[in-house]
């Protein structure tokens, strides 16, 4: 049984956001069986695998995995990186959430977003009536750098073609792009993260791109809640519209 002192902590949470109230209705969240083209929405290919042969989401997602290897393509590997931090949740999932880079607790556990902040961007999903589990998570670089630094050009550079791969093998209707340097990656920008939020961006033609607030951001400054909520309202309805 759910602990009475966690719901009471997520109702909190939803009242910062200006939440008031949840809907019932699942339809939104059911992922269509099939893609316009009549394949199944999971069937994606990955050249690393075959070139011409679709496999299944899940599979090519190893694939590059096994690519990415134990990484020492920059110099992040040599800066005291535990181990690689990957992805993970539901590789047929329709939202996919791209933070930064790991932190400390990332690279000891090898899982994005499993710290305070982790904490944190599960309740915003919990939000709009979704798990973790429903959805895929990824940085845009895999390794950490050094006292959490901000990322440098030649590191987003060396591993955005992984998160690439992640996102074409994935195929989520809707991204989030977490914090400046994420937004900033995928949109091929320096607008600032303010400016960018907001607003529904066009991301290869066909996976609409939400930016919004890093939730380790948002640690520092909670008035900023109902900004993200504002966004992830967005982002609820345009799953909604994409069935």
């Amino acid at each position: 049984m759910t602990d009475r002192r966690d719901i009471a902590e997520h109702l909190k949470f939803f009242a910062e956001l200006g939440v008031s109230g949840v809907s019932r209705d699942r339809a939104w969240r059911i992922r269509a069986e099939a893609g316009a083209d009549g394949e199944p929405a999971w069937v994606t290919s990955d050249p690393a695998i075959d070139g011409s042969e679709p496999v299944n989401a899940a599979d090519a997602l190893v694939a590059i995995r096994t690519d990415l290897g134990d990484c020492t393509r920059c110099k992040l590997h040599g800066q005291g990186r535990k181990q690689i931090v990957f992805g993970v949740g539901n590789p047929q999932a329709r939202l996919m959430f791209v933070g930064e880079a790991p932190g400390a607790d990332e690279d000891i556990q090898g899982e994005p977003f499993v710290g305070r902040a982790g904490q944190l961007l599960t309740k915003i999903i919990e939000s709009i009536d979704l798990k973790r589990s429903d959805v895929y998570i990824a940085n845009v670089l895999k390794c950490r750098p050094p006292n959490n630094r901000n990322p440098e050009p030649d590191e987003v550079s060396t591993c955005e073609p992984f998160l690439n791969r992640q996102i074409d093998a994935i195929r989520p209707k809707v991204i989030v792009a977490l914090g400046t340097f994420a937004a900033q990656a995928l949109l091929k920008t320096d607008t600032p993260i303010s400016r960018l939020r907001g607003r529904v961006h066009d991301f290869r033609g066909g996976i609409m791109l939400v930016p919004t607030f890093h939730p380790a951001f948002l640690l520092r400054s909670p008035d900023r809640k109902r900004d993200v909520w504002e966004d992830m309202k967005k982002v609820r309805d345009l799953l909604a519209g994409s069935d």
